[in-house]
């Protein structure tokens, strides 16, 4: 993805404040083998690609100054409760570097699984992203996850992920955490007692039509 920055003058609270007033972010660019850059961003802009996966978890192009720079993004903080962002930080990338990144995981044949079509359970993601190490070229948008075969009391594995090439998975005291689990949905004893009525009356019909 690619996005425009524009070079930063000043800093500190009451110029990033009246940046802000005027429809800017303030943020700042480190990293690599440049110096760290006051940068400052389209408010709105900046506002919808935030709402894209893709900004959160691929190598950016960021414009500034008239050239291109490969960044990550890093940091966003938000108003407390207000829709404004009020800063960003974004690194930039080296070729030969490793990355070290949360990438998101993207399920697939949930819905298929005989745990899911058959047995009526649920499926409970334990894990949505996915800490992955990893140099820039084989950086992922996201992790494809085949729950199709997920059964009945049972889950998947990290171990049961195949990863993109050049990507290594980073476990902190787990080697093969849980992924996903199906879980058994259990009835309520309004739903028993629901299910116990139409049994009844479905035994109560089938005797009349007998008579």
């Amino acid at each position: 993805m690619k996005f425009v920055a524009f070079e930063r003058a000043k800093q500190g609270t009451g110029a990033s404040r009246r940046l802000r007033i005027t429809g800017r972010t303030p943020g700042i660019v480190y990293g690599g083998e440049g110096q760290a850059e006051l940068i400052e961003l389209d408010h709105n802009a900046l506002w919808h690609a935030l709402k894209k996966e893709a900004f959160h978890s691929t190598v950016l192009e960021m414009e500034l100054k008239g050239a291109t720079q490969r960044v990550l993004l890093r940091d966003v903080q938000m108003h407390p409760y207000k829709q404004l962002v009020q800063h960003v930080d974004f690194q930039r990338v080296t070729a030969g570097t490793k990355l070290h990144m949360k990438v998101p995981l993207h399920f697939t044949g949930v819905e298929e699984s005989p745990a899911v079509k058959l047995d009526h359970c649920v499926a409970n993601y334990v894990m949505t992203e996915l800490d992955i190490s990893c140099l820039p070229r084989d950086l992922p948008e996201f992790i494809a996850v085949d729950a199709s075969t997920l059964k009945k009391g049972a889950s998947l594995h990290l171990k049961d992920i195949t990863l993109p090439k050049g990507v290594k998975a980073i476990t902190h005291g787990n080697d093969n955490p849980v992924v996903v689990t199906a879980v058994v949905v259990v009835a309520t004893a309004e739903e028993k007692a629901d299910e116990a009525a139409a049994a009844e009356a479905a035994a109560a019909t089938a005797a009349a039509a007998k008579k």
